[in-house]
């Protein structure tokens, strides 16, 4: 009979599927490693099992012990998979940009899941790589596999993915596209790879901030995908090429996979079919790229398949007049974000305000181009004359000391009549393009516009504004 004896014997062996829809007019064929059907939903589930067999079989991990690691969702659920078959129990940490549904399937396996801030550098107490390593240090019996250290993490594609893509090929891949993040997966399908032919190229591709493109690794919003450090599972030399792709980009082509394809797809998958789309359209027909697609969109339904977020972020677009409307009709089209850094001076901010002809102020940590998890708050005229007037020293105060709230947000293709509604409930909002901060909107703004544009049509959504 063919039955399984235990689901681990369900992971790998994965199909590939041409994807002919969101090709159109591109001769080389491209051709997706179908990671979803491994029984966590990801291909984390063959580096999961790996790196758990090796811990068993150098006595790291004891019957009984504790699994502890730092993940966005996937990883963990390919270890809690093995723990829930080996009596295991478990601990992940995951940042607060991890989709709550991915959060939720994570404790639905039994885990224990504690959420940290993205915005803040690796080294940070409170960031999800040393809040790990301390809970580490403080649970008995505890392992930490660590995925972007751990080389059972490659080995595991360099023995399974690997061989499967090369077979499933007859041999004939030219070129094999994955998103960067621990490394794992390119160093170890890669390198299986050039070990068949030398001449197969290997393409990360990587969201736009992070280290592989040459950022700095500052907060985006495609998850699972990127980094703010150099792991050690991931081989520079095995990789010919790093395909930088925008949270834009990676959203939109998920969005467009799942919806002409059939294949519903999650956003780090959006950034590995962008990629090889714009290597296949450089290419011939001669040529054949496999990208890989690590998971589903199922744990993505309420961000990157939810138009409310989608709009709210910047990334659509409504009916009729936009936010981006108001801003072009600007005498200085759309303006630079002005905005202090938590520990400038209260001086300074208004010193700032007055130069800018503004009454208030964004505060956020970092520099441009900022990702929206970066803003802190804000700080404004109104606080600043009220805090004075009872204690004149608080001008050379640090903002953070004194600031509010952060502002309002809209997104920049969200309707007008959402602005105007936002506007009755505070004096501005921070507008977010493409997912981050691009300037700030106030009352007088709307104002201006309304006074000279057409009269605005209702609506089809007061949540957002009718995106498409």
């Amino acid at each position: 009979m063919e039955i399984a004896d235990s689901v681990l014997e369900l992971i790998g062996n994965t199909p590939m599927v041409r994807l002919k829809q969101v090709t159109d007019g591109i001769s080389c064929p491209v051709v997706a490693k179908v990671e979803i059907s491994n029984p966590g939903g990801s291909s984390k589930d063959r580096p999961a099992l790996s790196m758990i067999n090796a811990a068993e079989r150098d006595g790291l991990l004891k019957p009984g012990g504790t699994i502890i690691e730092p993940t966005s969702g996937n990883t963990g659920v390919g270890l809690a998979i093995v723990a829930a078959q080996r009596g295991y129990n478990c601990i992940f940490v995951v940042t607060d940009k991890v989709a709550p549904e991915k959060i939720d399937l994570l404790r639905a396996y039994g885990a224990e899941v504690v959420v940290c801030p993205v915005a803040v550098p690796p080294e940070d107490p409170a960031s999800y790589y040393s809040t790990a390593e301390r809970l580490v240090d403080e649970t008995p019996n505890a392992y930490r596999p660590n995925q972007y250290a751990n080389p059972s993490n490659p080995q595991a594609h360099f023995e399974t993915t690997g061989p499967e893509i090369w077979r499933q090929t007859e041999g004939r891949i030219t070129h094999f596209v994955a998103g960067a993040g621990t490394g794992g997966t390119l160093t170890g399908v890669g390198r299986y790879l050039k070990s068949q032919n030398p001449n197969v190229q290997v393409v990360a591709a990587d969201p736009e901030g992070s280290v592989y493109s040459g950022g700095s690794g500052r907060p985006y919003l495609v998850e699972g995908v990127g980094e703010d450090f150099w792991p050690t599972t991931y081989d520079p030399s095995i990789v010919d090429r790093v395909i930088p792709i925008s949270d834009q980009d990676s959203f939109l082509t998920a969005r467009r996979v799942s919806e002409h394809e059939g294949l519903l797809i999650g956003g780090s998958c959006g950034t590995a079919v962008a990629a090889s789309l714009q290597l296949a359209a450089e290419l011939t027909a001669d040529d054949l790229v496999v990208v890989l697609i690590p998971d589903s969109g199922r744990g993505y339904l309420s961000r990157v398949f939810n138009n409310e977020w989608m709009a709210g972020y910047g990334f659509l677009t409504s009916d009729g007049p936009t936010v981006a409307d108001v801003l072009r009709a600007k005498d200085d089209d759309v303006p630079r974000m002005v905005y202090v850094q938590p520990g400038d001076s209260v001086r300074n901010a208004v010193g700032l305000m007055h130069e800018h002809d503004v009454s208030q102020l964004p505060v956020a940590k970092g520099e441009m181009p900022l990702a929206a998890a970066e803003v802190m708050g804000s700080i404004d005229e109104l606080r600043i004359m009220e805090s004075a007037f009872g204690e004149s020293s608080v001008l050379d105060r640090s903002v953070e000391d004194v600031m509010s709230p952060k502002m309002p947000t809209i997104g920049i293709g969200q309707s007008v009549e959402l602005a105007v509604q936002l506007l009755d409930l505070a004096p501005a909002l921070l507008v977010l393009d493409g997912g981050r901060p691009r300037t700030v909107v106030a009352r007088a703004d709307l104002l201006s516009f309304l006074s000279t544009d057409s009269p605005i049509p209702p609506a089809t959504s007061a949540t957002a504004g009718g995106a498409k």
